[in-house]
């Protein structure tokens, strides 16, 4: 059996059930809206998504924080103490500083336990996406892959796991720089939906415009159709914005396209849904390329 945990942290939207069956430990990160500071559990046990989304729709602005040094220390310490070593799988570092303060506290804790190991990579993933890397990871723990071993898969990996987003309120994006003000406010007017994917980097990038809600949908699964890698294998990942009838379409449509092995079907949490806005919708899988 191989000592090691497994940990993310909550930007990989995973649902409960999954952190719980896989044994995979999830490090919460914190956000703030109408005054009032939270902590994003997968379980959602401090504030639930659709409440959240609500308040974002009533106009309220959410900011969230990187996890810091301490709190690593904090989570990484009492799993070395009982033995084990680590697996840290962090938030893109292109969109936090939250991976660089993962490896500060390891560097911390290699010096007052020199014979433990504390792996910590760059999912250069986001959302759900960081979560399906996550879940692929355990599924490969589970199956006697070691420490050093998965690793090294996650790194030769990652840049094959496909973020396919639209998004359907620009005005979100505005406010986070990803489109300038024109835009968003013609874009809003003319109901056009952006096409948005995460690059190399990890990096959110717009890669074109689609008039219409329907026709957003559709072209996430068209984008799925031109590279993804044996569908019928796979395990899918979509995430919504508190829109889970856009989602149900969109699992619909892959299912029947792509005959997928399965489809996990999640809400986006508070900390990147501060970022996308509510109607966000996102599909993920392992393509030949990003």
């Amino acid at each position: 059996m191989n000592n090691y945990a497994i940990i993310t942290d909550s930007t990989a939207d995973l649902p409960q059930s999954i952190a719980e069956e896989m044994d995979i430990k999830v490090i919460p990160m914190t956000f703030e809206i109408a005054g009032k500071t939270y902590r994003n559990y997968p379980d959602n046990r401090e504030l639930d998504p659709h409440e959240f989304y609500d308040m974002l729709r009533s106009g309220e602005d959410a900011v969230t924080s990187l996890i810091n040094t301490m709190t690593f220390v904090e989570w990484f310490e009492p799993i070395i103490r009982e033995g084990k070593d680590i697996l840290y799988i962090a938030f893109s570092s292109a969109l936090s500083g939250t991976y660089n303060a993962s490896l500060a506290a390891s560097e911390m804790l290699k010096e007052k336990y020199p014979d433990s190991k504390i792996l910590c990579v760059d999912s250069k993933s986001a959302s759900m996406g960081e979560g399906l890397l996550v879940y692929s990871a355990a599924q490969k723990r589970d199956e006697g892959m070691g420490l050093e071993d998965l690793c090294q898969w996650v790194l030769d990996n990652r840049l094959n796991l496909c973020h396919w987003v639209t998004v359907d309120d620009l005005n979100h994006l505005k406010r986070g720089g990803r489109i300038n003000p024109l835009t968003a406010t013609i874009g809003t007017a003319l109901s056009v939906k952006p096409i948005i994917h995460v690059d190399d980097e990890g990096r959110l990038i717009p890669v074109g415009n689609v008039r219409g809600r329907k026709r957003a949908i559709h072209n996430l699964v068209e984008r799925m159709a031109e590279t993804a890698v044996k569908p019928a294998e796979q395990v899918v990942f979509i995430g919504h914005g508190d829109n889970l009838a856009d989602a149900s379409l969109l699992e619909e449509l892959v299912r029947e396209r792509l005959k997928v092995k399965d489809v996990v079907t999640g809400a986006i949490g508070p900390v990147i849904g501060s970022h996308s806005g509510p109607g966000t919708l996102t599909l993920f899988f392992y393509g030949t390329k990003r």
